[in-house]
Formats: structure tokens, sequence, C-alpha cells
């Protein structure tokens, strides 16, 4: 029989590497994906008990292969944590076209694909566990990260069907929805010293926020009260005063 692991994408760096020691230190048997295959071998020899697949997921089929090579280990996907994405900071207009597209590929397509591929199995089993790592950025636009804002928007609202589709299944499904935390995640996106990058905050608290979340099978989980309080902004004030804040603190 295939025996049950947990697979964490984007774990040499960020929100993953804490994913990784989080679900490791539970007796997790981890299945660790990234691009940076030396990243990933440094925290396997950490964590011990890990496999590691180097794969960059923007790429066609990756997340299909991703999975094949898994189940060729006499693996099944039992948690799939989806944190793979990036985000990028400017004027929509001025950012290279293929920037933006990697972006909707690995943040959407990417994981799309891997929902797909490991919930059959899971309903299957009638266990399984899907966190998908969205933002407090899903719940308005995004002035001068318009893109990420909207990936992030499809990630949350896929995530809360799949969460009702498979609720009496004995499958979780939840988005994780944290705000601005202290990851590589602002120099990626181009904006280190931004207003955001300053409001960042544990990545610690934000995973395990995340996986008691999930253990419960809440929809959605956004970590701590000022991020909650934000979240739902949007049932208070007007979608133009949103809009017109995050680009204030864009720039």
């Amino acid at each position: 029989m295939a025996r049950g692991v947990t697979l964490v994408t984007g774990a040499s760096a960020g929100l993953g590497v804490h994913f990784a020691r989080q679900c490791r230190e539970r007796g997790d048997e981890l299945v660790l994906v990234a691009r940076r295959k030396d990243r990933l071998e440094a925290l396997a020899a950490e964590l011990g008990s890990c496999h590691v697949v180097a794969a960059d997921l923007a790429r066609p089929e990756a997340a299909a292969r991703l999975l094949a090579e898994v189940a060729g280990l006499g693996l099944e996907v039992e948690t799939l944590i989806n944190n793979a994405g990036f985000g990028a900071a400017g004027a929509f207009a001025e950012a290279p076209s293929e920037r933006l597209l990697e972006m909707i590929d690995l943040n959407v397509r990417s994981l799309t694909e891997l929902c797909r591929l490991a919930l059959p199995p899971m309903l299957g089993r009638r266990r399984g566990f899907i966190l998908n790592v969205a933002s407090t950025a899903a719940f308005q636009a995004g002035p001068y990260s318009a893109v990420y804002y909207a990936t992030k928007a499809y990630v949350l609202s896929l995530s809360e069907a799949l969460h009702e589709e498979s609720k009496r299944s004995g499958v979780h499904v939840t988005a994780l929805c944290p705000g601005p935390t202290a990851t590589e995640f602002f120099e990626v996106a181009g904006s280190p010293d931004g207003r955001l990058a300053r409001m960042a905050t544990d990545p610690k608290a934000v995973v395990a926020a995340g996986l008691a979340g999930l253990a419960r099978n809440k929809p959605i989980v956004v970590p701590g009260l000022m991020n909650k309080m934000t979240s739902q902004a949007g049932r208070i004030l007007p979608r133009k005063v949103l809009r017109r804040a995050v680009a204030a603190l864009k720039n």
C-alpha cells in the first residue's frame, strides 16, 4: 500500500520552509518541491524523512509529472500544501508580459492542476487535506500589484468552492489568507522596503494558524486580528476606498 505523505510546494523559502518544519514536527513524511534543489536538500538534511523534487511548477505539465513521480515512489498525497507562488510590484502597463503570465501559471494554473489531480484519490479514500495559500490580497483589488491580487482572489474562490463540495466526504479544503508576512516575498516582488514589508508579521504563527484551521476544516483562515479586520473591510467600505488605500500603500 502507498504511504501517505504531506507535499509542500514552494518549500525552499518563506512560508514553505515553516510548513515543512511544522509538519515534520508533528511526524509527517514530507515531499518537498521547489525549483532550487540545493535549498531543498539542505532543508531535507535538517528535517529527515523527506523526499526532494526539484520542479518549476510554472511550466506546462509540471504538476502532473510531479504527482506521477510521487506515485512512482510508492507514496500518495494525504496532505497537499499549495504554497508556491510569487508577486510583483509595479504598474500593470509597465510589467513584462512574460513575468505576469508566469505568475498566473504558478499561482493559478499549477495550483488548480494539483488540486484537480490530488482531490479524486482523497475523495475515494474519504480522507485528505488541501491547504491553498491565498492572501488578504484576495479580498480586494490591488493597484500596482494587479495580477498578484487577482490570482489570490482566484485561489480564495476556488478553495471555498472545493471546501463546500468536499466537506461531507472527509476531505478538508482550506484557504489560508495571511497578511504581509516576514519572508522573502517582498524581495522577489521588488518592494523590500515598502510599507507592506514594514508591516510584516511572524511566518511561524501564520503557518501554525493555517495547519490548525485545516485540521478543523475551516474554509478560510485569516491569521491576526488586524488582518481579520482588513479582510472584512469590503463589507463596510466602498470598493473605491479600498482600491485607493491599496494604491497608497504601494506608493
